[in-house]
């Protein structure tokens, strides 16, 4: 009589599903946490959290500007004051928590490595991208863009 232990042994070697999740849940702590410094300690007030140092060498607004107080706004719930303290902000932030979220089921699928930008978007769509950041930066510099301007 044979006795198959292959499969007692494949049980006992596998890892739990948590670990696999247990990653994107540290990164997504880490992301609340930063989200919870926000919340309590307000951008809004002039050098709190320092100064964007593009705009400080330009004169000029980056992407990124009014980002933190946008995140702030989010953070309290006034949508419509993030959106206008960075409208790219609500579309960057949602692509972000997808990405999270595909990250999460993938490690608790067993495969635990992010999903890599290049092999979500194709190239092309990586370079319009970089386009559109480049035009929207040109844009909210001049008089007929300061509707996107950081308030």
């Amino acid at each position: 009589m044979v006795v198959d232990t292959t499969a007692a042994v494949t049980e006992s070697s596998a890892r739990p599903r948590w670990l696999g999740a247990g990653l994107p849940l540290l990164a997504g702590g880490a992301v609340a946490g930063g989200l919870a410094l926000l919340h309590f300690r307000d951008p809004h007030t002039s050098g709190s959290y320092g100064y964007c140092p593009f705009y400080e060498l330009t004169g000029y607004w980056c992407p990124g500007c009014g980002g933190l107080r946008g995140l702030h706004n989010l953070t309290d719930g006034r949508i419509l004051d993030a959106i206008q303290s960075n409208v790219l902000l609500l579309p960057l932030t949602l692509g972000f928590i997808a990405w999270w979220g595909t990250w999460l089921v993938r490690g608790w699928r067993g495969n635990p490595v992010p999903p890599r930008l290049p092999q979500v978007l194709p190239k092309s769509a990586l370079w319009m991208a970089l386009a559109f950041l480049i035009v929207f930066t040109v844009v909210r510099n001049t008089p007929w863009g300061t509707w996107i301007a950081p308030v």
